[in-house]
């Protein structure tokens, strides 16, 4: 069964990511990429471009399918982050937030269940992030 997922990074580290073609979630912790099978989609949201000083952007900034079951760790020097394969959409656009119609955001005080950095999503709400990001520009 294809779970569909919505992990919280700023747009930078979205654009290194992609550009790399692998997923890094929660300041590069593993627990979050566990969740994640192969065949599962990934949707990118960013609340800010950068992680520190970046400006407000609450926007979806890619999105992707988990290409294998494969976690493993990096080596930045002092930074080892544990990654997966992700085969990205190169054609998706960065659409907001607020102008697609979800379940995830009808709810009071929606952006709480943000903080945990990933979260799942519905079918339905899936299907309306890349129905907006496919779109028409």
């Amino acid at each position: 069964m294809t779970t569909h997922w919505l992990g919280v990074v700023c747009r930078d580290h979205v654009r290194r990511g992609t550009g790399l073609g692998i997923a890094q979630l929660g300041h590069g912790k593993r627990d979050g990429l566990a969740r994640l099978a192969p065949g599962d989609w990934l949707v990118y949201y960013s609340p800010r471009t950068s992680l520190r000083g970046g400006t407000p952007l609450q926007a979806f900034t890619a999105l992707g399918e988990v290409a294998d079951d494969v976690i493993w760790q990096a080596d930045e020097g002092d930074f080892h982050p544990w990654r997966r394969k992700v085969s990205y959409v190169e054609d998706a656009r960065e659409i907001r937030i607020m102008d697609v119609d979800l379940d995830l955001t009808r709810a009071r005080n929606w952006g709480y269940q943000l903080r945990r950095g990933l979260i799942e999503l519905t079918e339905a709400d899936f299907e309306q992030i890349r129905a907006a990001m496919a779109g028409p520009a």
